[in-house]
């Protein structure tokens, strides 16, 4: 059905709640942004949250987004209905999700608010807020860059995550490590040789520490560098998931003294800074210069610290970074003030 021509939603009130769709293209990591955005609103004031993955055909998934014709119709039977009641606030995130965004403020006749995370490469002004990193270079007055990226990472989820995994993590021996090992990317590659190289920096951290390690891997580990790392670090106190069962990464943070990521991530160290523990590039094989941009910006504020083998583990705190909420914050008072949402409603 094309819905060019569909009826208008209506303004939030104070007597329900704020409605949220986060639209993404199912990816876990895009996804992890969208809803970590739309959690952190939800935490300020009253709102049902729903989650949208687009999926366009097969031909066009590589096709640029403003040759993409937003027309919801042609998303795949897998993808979710996109109809109306239009949301209050639309969250989207994602290449699939961009021509729809800016559609959507067509179908809903401005009521829907819409914002776009990450630097969408299309104008800003046709969306109602977009919110890519610092090291991005997209800049203006309907833009709030954050570093790095939302996240879901809470106070309160990582106690609860500690809480469900204590029998795991709290006999560990302090200081613990939690090591976040994501692999290959667009600009890095987690190769055979440079595994080793890494399983043996990891085990003189460890070992230097006389504390333990908390291993987990993402999706896009390769599997001969997750079998490397696993046989080389197996033998240290601690912990390596195998992915039986629940993946304990936000437990792993919750327990952590310390915490060693892989530089192709930009969720897990912005993740990882959420939790005040300092924080240690592992380097991959390639590089990206707004990677690069990045990691300077999480030295600045004192999150990312050298990786110094020989003198211990020395945590130097630092206040936890706070950019969800601070976007939330943002995203609440653009949409009273465009939309009037009252504001009480922001408690």
């Amino acid at each position: 059905m094309d819905l060019t021509a569909a009826p208008a939603g209506s303004p939030a009130s104070s007597d329900r709640p704020l409605t949220i769709w986060a639209v993404t293209d199912g990816r876990a990591g895009i996804e992890s942004q969208a809803l970590g955005l739309a959690e952190a609103v939800a935490r300020l004031t009253p709102a049902e949250i729903t989650l949208k993955r687009v999926i366009w055909p097969r031909w066009m998934r590589r096709t640029p987004s403003r040759f993409i014709p937003a027309i919801p119709r042609l998303l795949d039977s897998g993808g979710d209905a996109l109809k109306p009641p239009w949301p209050d606030l639309w969250i989207g995130n994602g290449r699939a999700s961009i021509p729809l965004s800016i559609a959507v403020r067509r179908w809903s006749r401005r009521a829907t608010f819409v914002v776009q995370l990450q630097d969408p490469l299309r104008p800003p002004r046709l969306f109602d807020l977009t919110i890519p990193p610092t090291h991005d270079p997209l800049r203006g007055p309907d833009v709030f860059p954050i570093i790095g990226a939302p996240h879901r990472v809470t106070r309160d989820r990582l106690t609860e995550a500690y809480r469900a995994f204590s029998d795991l993590v709290s006999p560990l021996p302090r200081p613990r490590t939690a090591v976040l090992i994501g692999g290959t990317a667009k600009a890095y590659r987690l190769g055979p040789d440079r595994a080793r190289e890494m399983a043996e920096e990891i085990a003189a951290w460890v070992q230097d520490s006389g504390g333990s390690l908390m291993l987990t891997f993402s999706r896009r580990t390769p599997p001969d560098a997750r079998a490397i790392l696993t046989e080389r670090l197996s033998r240290l106190p601690g912990v390596i998931w195998d992915e039986t069962g629940p993946n304990p990464y936000f437990a792993f943070l919750a327990a952590a003294d310390a915490v060693m990521v892989t530089e192709d991530s930009a969720n897990m160290p912005a993740e990882a800074a959420a939790t005040g523990a300092p924080v240690h590039l592992l380097k991959m094989e390639g590089g990206q210069p707004r990677r690069r941009r990045f990691h300077a910006d999480l030295e600045a504020r004192g999150v990312l610290q050298p990786l110094r083998v020989g003198a211990g583990v020395r945590p130097q705190r630092y206040e936890p970074l706070r950019e969800t909420d601070r976007a939330a914050e943002e995203v609440l008072r653009r949409m009273r003030l465009a939309r009037h949402i009252p504001a009480a409603m922001q408690r």
